[in-house]
């Protein structure tokens, strides 16, 4: 018998983060006990535009009724198991510096469902306490409990001399995902999702629309 030819459509990541921004918008309907919302609604209340939110849903199937629209309640849960919040995420955070800490503090981690199970810093001074009942150990130990904890996620908050190293180590120790805040481009091998988030980068694109529009 020969194979399908058929390759299932490659999702856009564009699209993958606007599916965040509809779950998040349907979680405020819900609280707001809406029932059931058209297209056009959802996008006339949260700004958004009726005719990507229909293509967006419609790589991964048929959610809305005809007459009705979509229901509130079971197209949030549906978005939520495509996006994986509907488990419990362990998170390894390295690095417990001023922005590791007040990353570690940001609640909205916590209520996607990414919970940071264990902090890993250099300090003599931080390694051994508690945060919040989660440990602060030692980089020596950090593949260790990786393995031991079957951690797939890991937030870097590190200078950008040892992001490389570090990540290497997270790679090799079951490591899959990687938030990256180190202001720099780090090297993973294909089957290893890593995000950037340049802070500098950011304001920076900030500052050129404000000197644009003052030119």
């Amino acid at each position: 018998m020969p194979r399908s030819s058929y390759r299932p459509p490659k999702i856009p990541e564009m699209t993958i983060r606007r599916l965040s921004i509809y779950a998040r918008c349907l979680l405020q309907l819900e609280e707001d006990g809406v029932k059931s919302v058209s297209s056009q609604e959802l996008a006339e209340r949260f700004n958004l535009n009726s005719a990507q939110v229909r293509k967006d849903l419609a790589y991964f199937g048929e959610f809305g009724v005809r007459g009705i629209g979509y229901y509130v309640a079971s197209l949030k849960a549906e978005l939520q198991r495509i996006l994986g919040l509907d488990r419990e995420w362990a998170v390894v955070l390295v690095g417990f510096g001023n922005l590791g800490s007040a990353l570690f503090h940001y609640k909205g981690f916590t209520r996607q469902g990414f919970k940071v199970v264990a902090i890993v810093d250099e300090n003599p001074a931080k390694v051994g306490r508690e945060v919040e009942r989660v440990p602060v150990i030692a980089s020596r130990d950090m593949a260790r409990e990786v393995k031991a904890r079957g951690i797939q996620i890991a937030i870097l908050a590190v200078p950008v001399e040892a992001a490389q190293a570090v990540t290497d180590e997270l790679v090799a120790a079951g490591i899959r995902a990687v938030l990256n805040f180190a202001p720099t481009r780090l090297r993973v091998p294909r089957d290893v999702r890593l995000k950037n988030v340049d802070l500098s980068i950011e304001l920076e694109t900030l500052s050129f629309y404000l000197a644009k529009s003052a030119r």
